[in-house]
């Protein structure tokens, strides 16, 4: 078979009624999950309660948005493995997340319990979310959109400015793609950032406000960091040995290399940035990955994927970028998924 990633997505993708159509098409494969979701988290509305029927403000909440992710993109994983067969040891090479996908990933891998993950990032959404209340600053993130010859020197204009100006608490969130980054922080500063560069380094990169009222993967977010550490060096709480699929770390877009590298930096994703664009190139180009294989809610992960190794839907050769966030997209995912191997084999 083609060698493979399986990625997760991030946070943003949440949508209210994401569970729905996997409960309606295998109940007796989910309904047993949602329950045992439930009762984990103990929380009222209940976590499935939110996600089927809440509203989109409560569901959006970082307390509730990063567990409703995780929980919805492991969800189909365990129905693909049930339903359908699917064996994530055996298919997968390496698993990645954006972000808060990074837990999904782990949990994949074998690195992380799904329960225990669960309960983690639902600890952290909460810490998050009172690092974001305890400034009395407009916060959040802006996505900035580049010709690919002018990402790197437009990085490095406000990598400059906020070095010589460190009263400005903005920093670079996320490298997404070798057009796109996001910086996070004060909106202010963030803006006053952009003034300066477009004024004296004649960078103009495209602005875009993401649906975000935190300055993830920025300082303001250190107590989770804290928290995090806490969480993971308890005994048993991860699992790194010859059962475990390597997992790339957002921080460092290599693969964990420990257990004690994995609690130190995942950990530290929390206020640090998602090297996401660095993480496809290091598997696409050093670890030569020709299946690229998305499971979640959303397509966004799928289309920063897809723009970098230049594949949309199938690719030839064993390759492509399959992608599941829907029941009505199965059978065209298990076609492409044994498309693939066929043409492996051959």
């Amino acid at each position: 078979r083609p060698r493979t990633a399986l990625f997760f997505p991030g946070q943003g993708v949440q949508r209210v009624g994401m569970l729905d159509p996997w409960l309606a098409a295998f109940p007796s494969t989910v309904k047993p999950l949602l329950d045992d979701i439930n009762h984990t988290l103990s929380i009222s509305p209940s976590l499935t309660d939110l996600i089927t029927s809440g509203t989109n403000a409560n569901l959006t909440a970082t307390q509730n948005a990063q567990p409703a992710i995780m929980a919805t993109s492991i969800l189909i994983l365990r129905v693909l493995e049930k339903e359908f067969g699917f064996d994530t040891k055996d298919t997968v090479d390496f698993t990645l997340g954006h972000s808060l996908g990074e837990f999904a990933a782990l949990v994949a891998a074998g690195n992380l319990q799904f329960t225990s993950a669960l309960k983690m990032v639902r600890r952290r959404g909460e810490v998050m979310a009172a690092c974001s209340a305890s400034s009395s600053e407009e916060m959040g993130m802006i996505a900035l959109v580049c010709e690919p010859d002018q990402r790197d020197a437009t990085l490095d204009a406000i990598t400059r400015h906020l070095s010589a100006n460190p009263n400005l608490n903005a920093t670079v969130a996320n490298i997404n793609s070798k057009t796109q980054f996001v910086l996070s922080g004060d909106i202010a500063h963030i803006q006053q950032t952009l003034k300066h560069i477009r004024h004296f380094d004649s960078h103009d990169p495209r602005a875009v406000r993401l649906k975000a009222d935190s300055p993830f993967h920025s300082p303001l977010m250190l107590p989770a960091v804290t928290l995090m550490r806490k969480l993971l060096a308890k005994p048993q709480a991860v699992t790194f040995d010859a059962s475990t699929l390597p997992c790339i770390s957002n921080v460092t877009a290599l693969p964990f290399s420990s257990a004690d590298d994995l609690v130190d930096l995942v950990a530290r994703s929390a206020a640090e940035p998602v090297l996401w664009h660095q993480s496809i190139q290091y598997l696409h180009q050093q670890q030569k990955v020709k299946r690229w294989i998305g499971i979640g809610p959303g397509k966004v992960g799928r289309n920063l994927v897809g723009k970098e190794v230049g594949i949309k839907g199938l690719g030839g050769k064993g390759g492509g970028v399959l992608a599941l966030t829907d029941p009505k997209d199965l059978d065209e995912f298990m076609r492409a998924l044994e498309d693939t191997g066929k043409v492996a084999d051959e």
